[in-house]
């Protein structure tokens, strides 16, 4: 059945089929945003539908329909919205997230567009959707062991290769701050490090070479700087850097990219017990540069600087860094808009161009040296909390570049990984994918 997609211009300018121009008309739709209206047929049997973008239609408006078309099989009608954008959209705006619910409804279906690649789109809302469904899943069955069974079942899939280091193993492998997060949790911490090469087939490797780095705190609690209760409500969210980099992941090998691709999670719980770590504790990192901890629930950039060490130990053109990091971010850009920060000009310029194209934002947000002074400890290297509570992000993601110095680009984005709010897109609040469409199309379309 079809569905004719409008602005109040087009609804204006007509082409409709008389009979349903005038149904419009005495039903008053008038193609504002997320508007719809059934369509009867003469025998009273549904015969079609019109749908709204409003003046100023939103880029995945379409995502709508996913969730207010009864159910049956649809065709998009119009060229209001790009096709590919159309096709997303409806896709983004299916999302269920059901598991713990006893039953499931039937949702409508949408014919693919004309002009639609795919295989490109599911592997693209495949990645989103891992993501979102990683997040989304309570700590209880998506602790450290559960995340790491996940990683290997993805790496499986795809031919790569997943090494661990866990437990005591962190300390005599020269992982010191991971460890030091979550050693008292019931799970151990550890390192996962996946490995792909290029080409479906296995391929002979030798293509770019790009490395991913993932905050996977599974829960935090604060640490022994607890966190009040609300606070911790959404803390399961807090391994949403590992689940978006394991999104795109996925994205990369299932397109069969030409990179030799690695990707670093460092996976923790961080837990109080005896053997927490303390506020005023000095420990050294993989890369010899000591932090002083003046605040534990500032943990994710400690397991980060360690995992940033090692991946820039090995040639790589390119290191993201993917982390539900600071509060600071929200309080300056919101939710929805995550910053970027890098010291790589054109990198800067091609992924903001690579965000806009694929409405997936993010903004830039400057590495300012004049703050490098907040992140210096006056008996250690660095502190990992910055006195003052200004310029948080800012002062985190200095602290995160002090750990990477061979690689010759470099990004870190600090993301929200939440949807606080249902959209068209977002049916759910919950867990989000943030940033990983916008990473795709830069490494599809070469660094």
């Amino acid at each position: 059945m079809p569905v004719h997609v409008l602005t109040p211009d087009l609804l204006e300018a007509g082409g409709l089929e008389p009979q349903v121009a005038a149904f419009a008309q005495a039903a008053g739709f008038k193609a504002e945003s997320g508007g719809l209206l059934l369509l009867p047929g003469v025998d009273g049997a549904l015969k079609g539908a019109l749908f709204g973008l409003g003046a100023d239609p939103a880029p995945f408006a379409t995502g709508k329909l996913a969730r207010s078309l009864p159910k049956g099989r649809w065709r998009l009608v119009g060229e209001a919205v790009p096709a590919d954008a159309a096709a997303l959209g409806f896709g983004l705006g299916s999302y269920r997230f059901d598991r713990y619910k006893a039953n499931g409804a039937e949702q409508p279906v949408l014919a693919l567009p004309e002009g639609v690649d795919e295989a490109d789109l599911a592997r693209r809302l495949a990645g989103v959707t891992l993501a979102r469904d990683l997040i989304n899943t309570p700590t209880n069955d998506m602790g450290p062991e559960a995340l790491e069974a996940v990683v290997r079942g993805l790496a499986h899939h795809y031919g790569a290769t997943v090494t661990t280091i866990a437990g005591d193993d962190l300390l005599s492998q020269n992982f010191p701050l991971i460890h030091t997060v979550g050693r008292a949790a019931a799970e151990a911490p550890r390192l996962l490090d996946l490995r792909w090469r290029g080409g479906r087939s296995g391929g002979l490797g030798g293509g770019r070479r790009i490395t991913l780095v993932g905050k996977g705190v599974c829960f935090d609690t604060g640490g022994l700087d607890i966190k009040p209760a609300a606070s911790m409500l959404l803390m399961k969210k807090d391994m949403g850097g590992a689940a978006n980099v394991m999104g795109l992941a996925l994205m990369i090998m299932d397109a069969g990219l030409d990179v030799d691709l690695r990707v670093l999670l460092p996976i923790v719980e961080n837990s109080i017990a005896g053997n927490a770590f303390r506020p005023g504790d000095i420990y050294r990192s993989r890369k010899g540069l000591t932090v002083q901890i003046d605040n534990t629930d500032a943990e994710g950039r400690l397991i980060l600087a360690d995992a940033l060490a090692l991946a820039d130990e090995e040639e790589t053109d390119l290191i993201v860094d993917m982390a539900t990091l600071t509060g600071a971010a929200r309080v300056a850009l919101g939710p929805d808009l995550p910053p970027f920060f890098t010291d790589d000009e054109a990198l800067a310029v091609r992924l903001t161009e690579a965000s806009l194209s694929v409405a997936d934002p993010l903004w830039r947000l400057p590495l300012f040296k004049g703050y490098e002074k907040d992140v210096t400890a006056k008996v250690a290297d660095l502190t990992n909390a910055p006195a003052g509570g200004m310029a948080g992000a800012i002062t985190a993601a200095l602290f995160l570049k002090r750990f990477v110095e061979r690689a010759p680009r470099w990004v870190h984005l600090d993301i929200f990984g939440w949807s606080p709010s249902e959209r068209a897109h977002a049916p759910v609040v919950g867990g989000e994918g943030q940033g990983i469409r916008a990473l795709y199309q830069l490494i599809r379309n070469g660094l």
